[in-house]
């Protein structure tokens, strides 16, 4: 595996060299391949025509000329042949997500303003959703988990799975967590299909998970017509440690992440140098993979953390004494992973924690999947003796902005004699 090399001294101008290390870990992340016309067409196709192209997408792509929607005793069967084993971890990490889930979810909340009127916050889930889980090499039961099971914690009605392929892992998965319908189609044009709506197939409120790039790229061309949890692109871990920690441990879990395959970046940021050329050595006697690897030598945990912060990792581990004692200042990242036997890996199953996380440096400014991917917050306002008060406050404004009628609006519910 070939392992990139970056130093950060601490010499320059405050937080720079930081900033530019975390800037060339994220250039390890491949650029991705335009799809925007090609789901365009698709997306278009479907809206437009309906069943009759999701039939015919769903034919080409999927593979798939019987019915769409998976019947309730195929989910049975698929539960009743699924491994015992298998089956009691979905169950543990089913019981963790939906505890850790339920614990997001806000009251209703009602504030008294000082002339007079109320203003309740109300906070609502979705009616519908759809969780879409990858096809491809490998089925994913526990994205299954990470989605329906928060779904459900977060009140939604109905939920409903998009499953390429129909794995019977996957069906059996749906079956242990719920899921109101599943649908063996995927790709571009099961999202248009859940967007809008066919004759089979109605439409949702909020579409969450995974994908490939051309899934991805449907969420964001239907986002505004549907709600979406974000765009997930390739993975990354960063392990900022220090020298008192096991670089087998560490290399142990940067190939762990190296599994998800092309575009992903593992990286090591530490301020030991034994620590650093053991990680690199290790690394680089591992084949080639499709996984960027780098190693980070800073000067001290203080410019790691800032490499960390600017790299905004999907997961960061923090790993010995001192990088631990950072856990509570770390602001940038998906998901925080402290202590030798916090390995993301955890976190990817059963620890409670939802692996659908925030990528490509998103965790700046985003969260991971939660119950509020399914929840909305609406406004219930009562004005009653406050409207004098607050039209004298409120018409200077309507009439400054050229808004008239909003000012006439305002003005007739003012009190004559107040």
């Amino acid at each position: 595996m070939n392992v990139e090399r970056f130093t950060v001294d601490g010499v320059g101008e405050a937080g720079s060299e930081a900033r530019a290390a975390a800037d060339a870990l994220r250039a390890l992340t491949p650029a991705g391949v335009s799809v925007s016309g090609t789901v365009s067409e698709i997306v278009a196709s479907v809206r437009t025509r309906g069943e009759q192209a999701l039939l015919e997408y769903v034919e080409r792509f999927d593979g798939v000329t019987g019915p769409l929607r998976v019947e309730q005793s195929e989910l049975d069967a698929a539960l009743a042949q699924l491994d015992p084993a298998v089956r009691a971890g979905l169950e543990v990490a089913i019981a963790n997500v939906r505890t850790v889930a339920e614990a997001g979810l806000a009251a209703d909340t009602a504030v008294e303003l000082p002339q007079g009127q109320s203003v309740t916050i109300r906070d609502l889930p979705v009616r519908r959703a759809a969780v879409y889980t990858p096809g491809g090499r490998n089925p994913y039961p526990s994205t299954v988990v990470m989605g329906v099971v928060t779904a459900r914690a977060a009140g939604v009605e109905e939920v409903v799975v998009c499953a390429p392929g129909a794995h019977p892992v996957i069906l059996a998965a749906c079956a242990l967590c719920g899921a109101d319908e599943v649908w063996r189609m995927g790709g571009a044009h099961a999202i248009a299909a859940f967007a809008y709506g066919t004759d089979s197939v109605p439409r949702v409120d909020v579409i969450a998970g995974p994908g490939s790039l051309y899934v991805q790229e449907a969420k964001r061309q239907v986002s505004g017509d549907v709600g979406i949890d974000g765009f997930a692109g390739p993975s990354d871990v960063l392990v900022l440690a220090t020298g008192d920690v096991d670089a087998e441990l560490v290399v142990v879990d940067l190939l762990a992440q190296a599994e998800h395959g092309a575009g992903t970046v593992v990286a090591l940021v530490t301020d030991d140098a034994p620590l650093a050329d053991a990680v690199a050595a290790r690394l680089a006697a591992e084949p080639d993979g499709d996984a960027a690897a780098a190693v980070v030598l800073a000067a001290d945990l203080e410019e790691g953390l800032a490499v960390a912060e600017g790299f905004a990792p999907e997961h960061l581990e923090l790993v010995g004494a001192g990088a631990e004692a950072l856990a509570d200042r770390v602001r940038s990242a998906g998901c925080v992973f402290v202590g030798r036997e916090s390995g993301t890996a955890f976190g990817d199953y059963v620890a409670g924690s939802n692996h659908t996380l925030p990528t490509g440096g998103a965790a700046r400014f985003t969260s991971g999947l939660s119950t509020r991917s399914f929840r909305r917050r609406m406004s219930v306002v009562r004005i009653g003796p406050a409207a004098d008060a607050l039209a004298r406050a409120g018409v200077p404004v309507a009439e400054a902005e050229g808004f008239t009628r909003h000012a006439e609006s305002m003005r007739v519910r003012e009190n004559p004699s107040g």
